[in-house]
């Protein structure tokens, strides 16, 4: 295991890698009342961890775990309910037990595809490995603490049988857990081709960074995600059917949002046919957020 300055410089080379939030989402409270409550020590760079990026995701596909906050999605309460499993009466399944065991797995983050992110609590906790815990019920040990695994994996560096690759060319990227609006503008066709109508939406948001594309073997099909650096809204051009553009951006950008996105859509040609929310309801105008609008 990695001593205490190979973990800070593993952290610093992450916040390097990554760039954290302006404003992280359930990123303080009383570490040792959470320790108290979990019973054990957490280790020191999870803690640098949580201080730093809060509650949210990686690339779109590691979600990191905080112990504080409300939301029945994160926090001491969802660690507890998260192993509803009974390893103990089927070991051949169940490997490892379950903390508090002696020994047993903690789990700090997740996957979008369900995949469990733990600790093996053997020994001292600035000494714990990463295990991850497939959904399909397989595991892997990564002999490195949290901070490493996450620089590692987002890096390329970091192989995995069990977790899919970061793609390759690809910035990595961090988005808080909070409230967001949804809003999809259906889109005329317009006569710019479809890279030269995506350059024109990209410049006019400018800047943006990358979260991946597709194609279809002939472009008949395109799909381009990315997000603005400074205002953290998301978005997807996609060039199917229907010609859309989809954005997720925090409730109080609303207007701000509204204007620079209908000014971007002068600039590529096209016409705004239809505005709707992320479960498709047609909105007759933009309009501020509303509840069903609203995720964490």
């Amino acid at each position: 295991m990695r001593d205490a300055k190979t973990t800070a410089t593993d952290y610093d080379r992450l916040v390097r890698l990554v760039a954290p939030p302006a404003g992280p989402v359930d990123a303080v409270g009383d570490w040792f009342a959470v320790e108290a409550v979990i019973g054990t020590p957490l280790p020191s760079d999870y803690k640098r961890l949580v201080e730093t990026y809060g509650w949210g995701e990686f690339c779109d596909f590691l979600y990191l775990r905080a112990p504080f906050g409300t939301s029945k999605h994160n926090g001491i309460k969802w660690q507890r309910a998260h192993f509803s499993e009974s390893p103990e009466q089927d070991r051949e399944r169940y490997p490892h037990p379950l903390h508090p065991a002696p020994g047993g797995l903690l789990v700090w983050g997740t996957t979008a595809n369900a995949d469990r992110l733990c600790w093996l609590t053997s020994g001292s906790p600035d000494d714990w490995p990463v295990v991850v815990w497939s959904s399909e019920g397989w595991y892997e040990t990564h002999p490195m603490r949290a901070a490493a695994f996450i620089e590692g994996w987002a890096g390329g560096q970091v192989k995995s049988h069990l977790l899919m690759d970061m793609e390759k060319g690809l910035a990595p990227w961090f988005n808080t857990f909070r409230p967001r609006t949804h809003r999809c503008l259906l889109l005329s066709d317009g006569l710019a081709a479809y890279p030269e109508r995506l350059r024109r939406l990209r410049e006019a948001l400018a800047p943006t960074t990358d979260r991946g594309s597709w194609r279809s073997e002939h472009d008949e099909d395109a799909q381009d995600h990315f997000a603005t650096v400074h205002s953290d809204w998301l978005l997807t051009y996609d060039a199917s059917c229907p010609h859309q553009v989809r954005i997720d951006f925090p409730p109080e950008d609303s207007e701000s949002v509204r204007q620079r996105l209908f000014a971007a859509v002068r600039l590529m040609g096209c016409e705004v046919r239809g505005i709707t929310t992320a479960a498709g309801t047609s909105l007759p105008a933009w309009d501020a957020a509303t509840d069903e609008d609203e995720d964490e």
